[in-house]
């Protein structure tokens, strides 16, 4: 009896470390590529590329393919949304600032860049791991489901602007914002030399 569980310690040992290990290296090589977001994102659309492929040429999977465009539908809303949602703020009577004398609030995503884009790369992942499986080819006429994504993709980015136009948020930047140069330099430099 004693040695069945001494035996069990001893496996469970070898693979906890390998996968404590793993996770470690995992980590460390997603936080090096946090200030990189170009190659990350060519990155995702090079495994994207590969899934587009897999789907043409096993001419099936139309279902995952569905369920992966409604989960980017869903992550794509969280990454434009404000973190504290204007409608809420105005039960409780703070707001985006409306007028060039209220306070600046900078925009604040819900879903960050870097966790958008893992989820993103990590539903293509397994979207195309499912594709290897015979269990998840169910077969549906996939125009329709097509036609289907693209009206609702159509109505949640129409409600989306609507709220982006009603409290006057944008949530990209291009970064820093220019001025040019002001009219009151050049007519103070001219009282400098009179």
């Amino acid at each position: 009896m004693e040695g069945n569980g001494g035996d069990a310690a001893n496996v469970v040992g070898p693979v906890a470390k390998w996968r404590n290990d793993f996770s470690r290296a995992f980590q460390y090589y997603l936080d090096r590529s946090t200030p990189h977001p170009m190659q990350r994102w060519l990155g995702t659309l090079a495994v994207a590329a590969i899934y587009v492929l897999r789907v043409f040429y096993a001419q099936g999977f139309y279902i995952v393919s569905y369920g992966l465009g409604i989960y980017i539908l869903n992550l794509l809303i969280g990454f434009l949304s404000p973190k504290v949602d204007p409608e809420l703020e105005v039960l409780d009577g703070a707001s985006l600032p409306t007028k060039g004398s209220d306070e600046f609030k900078p925009f604040i995503r819900r879903l960050p860049e870097f966790k958008f884009w893992y989820a993103i790369t990590k539903a293509f992942c397994v979207a195309f791991l499912m594709t290897f499986f015979s269990i998840f080819d169910v077969p549906v006429f996939w125009p329709i489901l097509l036609c289907y994504w693209i009206v609702l993709f159509v109505l949640t980015m129409k409600r989306q602007l609507m709220h982006m136009m009603k409290y006057k948020y944008v949530p990209f930047s291009l970064g820093k914002q220019r001025y040019g140069k002001k009219k009151s330099d050049a007519s103070s430099s001219g009282l400098m030399r009179d």
